[in-house]
């Protein structure tokens, strides 16, 4: 009866075929509508997370992909489809600018069809036009503005390269690549007309779709129904509307020249901390070594009581490819793969009904295997569960017959390992809920 389970899993390459109409393999693209309507319930939803600056990780997102797909540097949209960006546009690789541009132009080429996210590495430069003028505490005294914006980056952003990818963006650009010039260009890109403060202004901190809820950071207890200001909204959409309010007053302020200090202090760990678990922005649903887990018990109740039944989240890495956690019906999508053994564009595509993933992932013992499966939401089966003795979770099925498992381990290391589905079928396999 076990085994049964398996023929709700079929071939990603089928399912994203027939949701589309474009067969993969053919080059032929479908026509493009623009100014179509946005997702309304019935159509689909293509994501992708925190390519953060790696031009390579948008490319590989769009090779093969139905729904969404490069033509030079434009995405262009399949009919029916709307793009989420997850958030991270920028830091860590020297395509940033071209990635926020692509970005950009495509909220302006289809309107609502293209959802962009703000991520804390997109938001935390706003510090920026205070930081250089006023340096943070600690900052190394009497610094130049090119050693104090790479000290800001790597003690305080988390980007200890990022002051090096611009100047090789500037420079592949047939710009001036100087100290001098990557601070200015940062400052510009924040300045009236500057293209990260355009692109922030197109950004949002929430969005659904239908029974599909996308955040940044994703859903906790802490944070749940709860604004940035500590209180709390009757459902999901008026939590969402006021956290739309708040990003658009913070947003109002940086224009009008104050520091939008709220925004700064949302998206980021609060201080002395590695966590903010009430920041939609950097709340994190794992346990302390990069084990995800599902929201509380009480806060899935609440979710499926406002319409939601799944929850798709970037910002915090897991493995290579994306982790779908599921109990009776509902899902938690993790979509991030920084730092992951490789770090391709995963692609990811929703339906109210289904889910769609497309993958590569590396095992321990050095081979690469691709994952890809179509899974409809609330299928039975093993995917989603964590074996209850070792705390490894069942992320995908194999092409071969076997499952993927993985388990975040000390000093940021993985487990990925394939293990036949007789042997994952007969371990104690429970919810991967919060220890």
């Amino acid at each position: 009866m076990r085994h049964a389970r398996f023929a709700t899993i079929r071939s990603c390459s089928a399912a994203f075929t027939k949701s589309s109409g474009w067969q993969i393999g053919t080059g032929e693209r479908r026509p493009t509508r623009r100014g179509a309507a946005a997702y309304d319930g019935g159509g689909v939803l293509s994501y992708v997370t925190d390519v953060e600056g790696r031009w390579d990780k948008l490319v590989s997102f769009a090779e093969g992909n139905p729904h969404v797909w490069l033509d030079d540097t434009a995405l262009r949209l399949a009919d029916g489809v709307t793009f989420v960006f997850g958030g991270d546009a920028i830091d860590r690789g020297p395509h940033g600018r071209r990635i926020v541009a692509t970005l950009l132009a495509a909220r302006r080429a289809y309107g609502e069809r293209v959802v962009l996210i703000a991520g804390n590495r997109d938001l935390n430069k706003l510090r920026l036009v205070r930081d250089l003028v006023t340096p943070p505490a600690g900052a190394p005294p009497g610094a130049s503005r090119g050693a104090l914006l790479r000290w800001i980056f790597e003690a305080t952003m988390g980007a200890p390269r990022a002051f090096e990818h611009r100047a090789t963006e500037l420079a592949a650009e047939g710009a001036a690549a100087d100290d001098d010039a990557v601070v200015d260009s940062f400052l510009a890109d924040l300045a009236p007309g500057g293209a990260l403060r355009e692109y922030l202004a197109a950004c949002q901190l929430g969005y659904r779709a239908g029974a599909t809820l996308i955040l940044h950071g994703g859903v906790t207890g802490e944070n749940f129904l709860v604004d940035a200001d500590g209180e709390r909204a009757p459902d999901v959409d008026a939590w969402l509307a006021a956290l739309a309010r708040f990003y658009a007053a913070e947003l109002a302020a940086f224009t009008a020249g104050r520091a939008p200090a709220g925004l700064i202090a949302y998206q980021a760990p609060l201080p002395g901390t590695h966590l903010h678990q009430a920041s939609v922005v950097y709340a994190r649903p794992t346990d302390e070594l990069g084990n995800p887990h599902l929201p509380p018990a009480h806060v899935i109740a609440g979710l499926r009581a406002n319409g939601i039944a799944r929850v798709v989240a970037g910002h915090t890495p897991s493995g290579d490819c994306p982790a779908v956690l599921c109990d009776d019906g509902f899902e938690l999508v993790l979509g991030d793969n920084s730092y992951g053994r490789i770090e391709r564009g995963s692609q990811l595509a929703f339906s109210d009904a289904r889910t769609w993933v497309r993958a590569t992932t590396r095992l321990d013992d050095g081979s690469q295997l691709a994952v890809g499966y179509d899974r409809a939401r609330g299928a039975p089966g093993p995917l989603g569960l964590r074996d209850r003795e070792t705390g490894a979770l069942v992320k995908a099925p194999l092409p071969d017959g076997r499952y993927l498992m993985f388990r975040a381990l000390p000093a940021r290391a993985v487990e990925q390992r394939a293990e036949p589905s007789a042997d994952v079928l007969a371990r104690p396999l429970v919810v991967a809920s919060a220890s």
